[in-house]
This record gives C-alpha cells, sequence and structure tokens, in this order.
C-alpha cells in the first residue's frame, strides 16, 4: 500500500495543471491523512472542500485501479462521500482523474 506522500504525489501528477474538476476536493484517507486538491493545488490539509470522500488508502488504491467497483463501496460502507448528487455530477471528471493516477 502506498503512503501517503507516495499518494500525494500520484494525484499532485495527476491534477497537472488543473484538475478539471471545477470544485474543491478532499480525499479523508481514515486516519492516514488527508489529500486536498483545488484546482491545480494539491496539499495534505485538512480544510473545507465542496466534496470530501472517505475512503481507506488501500480502497483508494483499489478504485484508482478498477478493482472496486465505486456504487458497491458507497453501499458497503467502504468509501462515503459528503455530497452524493455533487459526487454523481463530478464522476466522469473523478474517473478521468483516477485515470490518470494508474
Amino acid at each position: 500500500m502506498a503512503n501517503l506522500e507516495e499518494l500525494t504525489r500520484k494525484v499532485a501528477a495527476a491534477v497537472g495543471a488543473d484538475s478539471g474538476l471545477g470544485k474543491s476536493f478532499k480525499v479523508d484517507l481514515r486516519g492516514e491523512g488527508f489529500i486536498h486538491i483545488d484546482g491545480a493545488n494539491v496539499t495534505n490539509e485538512d480544510k473545507p472542500a465542496d466534496l470530501t470522500v472517505s475512503i481507506s488508502a488501500k480502497d483508494l488504491k483499489a478504485l484508482g485501479a478498477g478493482e472496486l467497483n465505486p456504487m458497491t463501496a458507497v453501499i458497503t460502507g467502504r468509501l462515503k462521500v459528503s455530497d452524493m448528487g455533487l459526487a454523481m455530477s463530478l464522476q466522469p471528471q473523478m474517473q478521468s482523474l483516477f485515470a490518470r493516477m494508474a
């Protein structure tokens, strides 16, 4: 399993000049830290975001690799989102971001 610094580097590389999300996005790695994305800025700060996703680092890696279905993860509680409507509207952009992390 990748550590927080490795995950942050992968996310920052995938984000590049702009995340394409149009909203701020925070990943809460359930006790392992945070990854906050706002435009091209990627930090490990625990600051407010338009959308917060709570997921373990292991499950985040599986999600990015296509080994974990997002809806299955939500239904089983392995993935929690702060705003399901916003998460659904950003799904194509998030999938693109995750694909660039692979």
